[in-house]
């Protein structure tokens, strides 16, 4: 696996809860799991997916994989209203998932990003997988990101972060190889969807809202990536800035890209 850029102490794991929530309108729209009764989240981290899918779907039955354990016990708090029977975490590699059962549905959200050999999962989740088994993936495309007004210190930091996400084993653009990656692994009828945003000032309040969330999700980052020396404490009250200055320029633009894939098993 490589390494969580983000970390995993408190203040992330309250950050994954709310990215889930302010996310959801966006991801979730082209997911369908119904009549899918066993499902196999991958990455489930602190249950912030978990919770979403379990709202959509009160029949569902997950099993949730987790390489760290201070997010499975995190999760467990997130979701004790619900009974062991119907979530179950297991604490594995998903690189190399050794699981008795096989399921009908598997979901991934956010994971591929962080992992040095994503074909692994992919192959993983192939094997523990029913025929005609469906998955649903969404990942990262952060070389879609586009801002106006230029923003120095945002565009430093941003590098930055996409650098060292890269030296950590993971892949900042691993929306793009979803296709080839579901394809390898013998998966069939690959869709392929990109979806994001497209904000300015004619929605104000989303842009306003969007800048706060995306100056968490940088700022998650920023102890490691002043361990690394990639920036300064400078670097990160300049990106703040422009983050705040974006939000209230009367031309500003903030644009960003996922890609989501869908496919059966055959």
């Amino acid at each position: 696996m490589g390494n969580y850029i983000h970390g995993y102490l408190t203040g992330e794991q309250d950050r994954l809860l709310e990215q889930a929530g302010m996310l959801a309108p966006l991801i979730y729209p082209w997911v369908d799991l119904a009549g899918r009764n066993k499902v196999l989240e991958v990455g489930s981290g602190v249950g912030a997916q978990t919770k979403v899918l379990l709202e959509l779907y009160p029949e569902i039955n997950l099993t949730c994989i987790e390489l760290e354990a201070s997010q499975i016990e995190k999760a467990q708090v997130n979701l004790q209203s619900y009974p062991s029977s119907q979530v179950r975490f297991i604490q594995q590699d998903a690189q190399n998932l050794a699981l008795e059962e096989k399921y009908d549905g598997a979901f991934i959200c956010w994971v591929l990003e962080h992992v040095s050999e994503p074909q692994l999962v992919i192959d993983s989740v192939f094997d523990h997988l029913s025929p005609r088994g469906i998955v649903y993936i969404t990942e990262v495309f952060n070389s879609s990101f586009h801002y106006f007004p230029q923003c120095d210190g945002l565009a430093a930091y941003y590098n930055a972060f996409n650098e060292l996400q890269k030296e950590n084993g993971g892949n900042p653009d691993i929306g793009l190889q979803l296709g080839n990656l579901l394809k390898k692994s013998g998966f069939e009828n690959i869709e392929l969807k990109p979806g994001g945003l497209h904000l300015d000032q004619s929605q104000p309040d989303l842009l306003k809202q969007m800048v706060e969330y995306w100056k968490k999700l940088m700022k998650s980052a920023a102890e490691e990536l002043i361990l690394s020396g990639k920036i300064d404490q400078a670097t990160v009250k300049a990106m703040e800035a422009d983050l705040d200055q974006l939000a209230q320029h009367p031309e500003a633009v903030f644009f960003y890209q996922f890609i989501q894939a869908k496919a059966f098993k055959p």
